[in-house]
């Protein structure tokens, strides 16, 4: 479904990634871990038509993205959510997603004159469909509630759900579990184990072992903006090449793991 080839992007002279290369199939969740400043949110930014690489070419269902707005990426069936929230926090929790479903539309003038009805009509299937996309992230018995009263983990929820209203065909998640409780974030791997069962295909950046290890199918390892290890979580916790960029080496007593700059 997306293909990544020799991708490479610096800032001056820091060299944040490095020829990175990666298949994401069509189906499953696939997480992309790896330690902080390892490049994540990056591979995310130029996805998704933030940033442009100095290097390489990004594909999506086989059309180019290189060079794309973000809302041009979006349109072709890639959505995101972010490390730092970024929900409308004075709008109801409906209105934020109706924000990302209302632009789908296709509202000529010709049609407003010919058909008022017809508007409504569209007006109330976007409610409906709103109302849809909150009950499968549990929030629907708070639509009509500010955003801004919701608690972190909900927030965090009613991200995913705008970025579902705009009908992507592949979700990107950064770090969807960062702030949660231990409920919570348990309740949101259901979820997300629910939208993969839909068909929707899911990219994940997280720091939480266990949650990625209990919900993806596969797993890219980087490490100094280098892919390090692909594959299978059982793979991946056995992987010398991991476990050193996690813990360092052994005959490097100083070197254990410390938090890098993002």
């Amino acid at each position: 479904m997306l293909n990544l080839s020799g991708l490479s992007k610096s800032f001056g002279g820091l060299q944040v990634l490095q020829n990175v290369s990666l298949m994401i199939p069509e189906r499953g969740i696939v997480g992309l871990i790896g330690p902080n400043g390892a490049g994540k949110t990056t591979v995310f930014n130029l996805i998704t038509g933030l940033l442009l690489p100095n290097e390489g070419r990004i594909e999506f269902l086989g059309r180019e993205l290189n060079g794309m707005a973000p809302y041009q990426v979006n349109r072709c069936g890639v959505a995101r959510t972010f490390q730092n929230i970024r929900i409308f926090k004075e709008m109801s929790v409906l209105e934020n997603v109706l924000v990302a479903i209302r632009p789908q539309r296709n509202h000529s003038p010709a049609r407003v004159l010919l058909s008022a009805r017809g508007v409504r009509h569209s007006k109330q299937r976007e409610e409906e469909l709103a109302r849809e996309l909150l009950r499968k992230v549990s929030l629907l018995e708070t639509a009509d509630h500010a955003a801004g009263t919701l608690s972190y983990g909900a927030q965090r929820r009613l991200e995913i759900a705008r970025a579902l209203a705009t009908a992507p065909k592949l979700l990107l998640l950064d770090e969807p579990a960062a702030g949660m409780n231990p409920v919570e974030k348990q309740q949101l791997m259901n979820e997300i184990i629910k939208l993969d069962q839909s068909g929707l295909s899911i990219l994940l950046i997280e720091h939480d072992m266990s949650f990625v290890m209990g919900i993806c199918k596969q797993i890219i390892v980087m490490d100094f903006g280098r892919v390090i290890a692909v594959g299978s979580p059982e793979q991946i916790r056995q992987d010398p090449r991991v476990i050193e960029a996690y813990l360092g080496r052994e005959d490097e007593p100083d070197s254990t793991y410390s938090e890098r700059p993002a």
